[in-house]
């Protein structure tokens, strides 16, 4: 975790401007934020955490929130482009900040070029992301969105407004089917701002135009984009690119604007070797821990999926992740991937693993599927998010073994659940494929 500061305000006018200082690097970096904010709420979010967390690790990092939304003054509007732009420099000067870096994401890109572009001397590297100079169609910038879509798309922003429904415009990949998620959205939402000043926000962003500003950028230039954002043309991303004289434009073969779990962080290597000039080098050593594993599979899901046709089933495989999700997240775990027609997690506790998997039994019974389960407690190696080490490979053949619908366990799983009520029925000894002597194995009876 970064150092967090505590959270500050700035004088712009007569508004005040909400912001945080934090991270441990060299670089002074600003952060201006896309669409809302709330300086309060975004630590906890999945989409933008993980990538302060790691603007924080090699940056002294400055965010706020824009005038109308979250901590910032909510009260006198949104504002014109100029007046957002010189909130900017409030925060500079009231953080004490001479010169630094600058990062704009989405609607923070226009914000983040026209300081850039007024004060040149503040501004040692600019970044954007996902953003524009243009976003709308107009006879010289015909890859532009159809404005005629505009006001259906606000009236039905401003109706969903604080329901948890409405930012999935903005971030793909939310889990569906997450009644808690859907809350903690909803409580975003209203935390950013009110419904009106949501689609207000939206219909001043569509009117942004700083193509003429564009060649007036003479600060080193990184312009990053996703091929298929579906809310900004990649047109939009290489026209910025392309109005600029220092910029380079890198792009990712990926369809969306922010994604929910961060994997729309994919530049931030890009992003850390521009500002500072130095990628940061992994560690090829690995973490070795104590853990357990919850292995799960899905019974005869070929025979399935052949019966009811690859677009039902990829409907069924939809719930059943959101479902096993969520079930691991109940009991304290987290899903460390998706194997073919099951999945890998990660629970801080034999019991919780064990118990973990009868409520996912439940749960995907309810779907009308079945899965076997294995669960193992052994010595594993963390890799980033990922899981190595032989303990995988034990927990992944102990699930093979098991029959529809039960639940079976290493040895070790067993002992370690001893006296918490839970009974088990010997399985015997197995030989497990690539892995060294035989196993005690048991089955869960519950």
């Amino acid at each position: 975790m970064v150092n967090k500061g505590p959270i500050r305000y700035a004088k712009s006018g007569d508004l005040r401007i909400a912001y945080q200082q934090f991270g441990d690097g060299d670089l002074d970096l600003v952060f201006v934020p896309g669409f809302v904010s709330n300086l309060d709420m975004v630590w906890e979010s999945p989409a933008f955490a993980p990538l302060l967390e790691r603007l924080g690790s090699f940056a002294r990092c400055t965010i706020f929130d824009k005038r109308g939304t979250g901590l910032s003054d909510r009260d006198v509007g949104f504002g014109s482009l100029e007046e957002r732009m010189d909130d900017i420099r409030a925060v500079f000067d009231d953080s004490g900040l001479e010169r630094a870096a600058i990062f704009g994401i989405s609607e923070g890109g226009p914000l983040a070029i026209l300081f850039a572009a007024k004060y040149p001397e503040r501004v040692t590297a600019l970044a954007v992301y996902g953003a524009m100079a243009r976003v709308m169609r107009a006879p010289d910038f015909p890859d532009g969105l159809d404005p005629e879509l505009a006001p259906t798309f606000l009236a039905e922003l401003e109706r969903r407004w604080g329901t948890g429904e409405a930012l999935r415009a903005f971030i793909q990949g939310i889990p569906k089917d997450d009644p808690d998620l859907t809350q903690k959205m909803a409580r975003y939402e209203r935390g950013a701002c009110t419904p009106r000043m949501a689609a207000h926000i939206l219909e001043c962003n569509m009117s942004i135009d700083i193509r003429p500003v564009l060649p007036t950028v003479n600060v080193p230039a990184l312009v990053l984009h996703s091929t298929g954002d579906p809310l900004i043309p990649l047109a939009a991303g290489k026209a910025l690119a392309d109005g600029m004289p220092n910029a380079k434009f890198v792009t990712k073969d990926a369809n969306y604007h922010a994604h929910f779990d961060g994997a729309s962080s994919w530049f931030l290597d890009d992003l850390e070797t521009f500002f500072t000039g130095n990628r940061r080098v992994q560690p090829t050593h690995a973490e070795r821990f104590l853990g357990t594993v919850l292995f799960t599979d899905i019974v005869g899901s070929t025979e399935h999926a052949a019966r009811i046709g690859d677009q039902e089933w990829g409907t069924l495989l939809d719930r059943h992740d959101a479902a096993a999700a969520q079930q691991v997240k109940s009991f304290g775990g987290r899903v460390v991937k998706h194997t073919g027609d099951g999945l890998l997690a990660e629970i801080d506790s034999p019991s919780r693993a064990l118990e973990c998997a009868i409520a996912l039994r439940t749960a995907i019974d309810a779907l009308g599927l079945q899965i076997r389960a294995g669960v193992h407690t052994g010595e594993f190696e963390r890799r980033g998010d990922d899981l190595g080490g032989l303990g995988v490979n034990i927990g992944s053949r102990v699930m093979a073994l098991a029959s529809a619908g039960e639940v079976l366990v290493s040895r070790t799983v067993k002992d370690l659940t001893a006296g918490s009520g839970l009974k088990f029925a010997d399985r015997g000894r197995h030989t497990l494929k690539g892995v060294p002597d035989e196993w005690e194995l048991f089955a869960l009876e519950a």
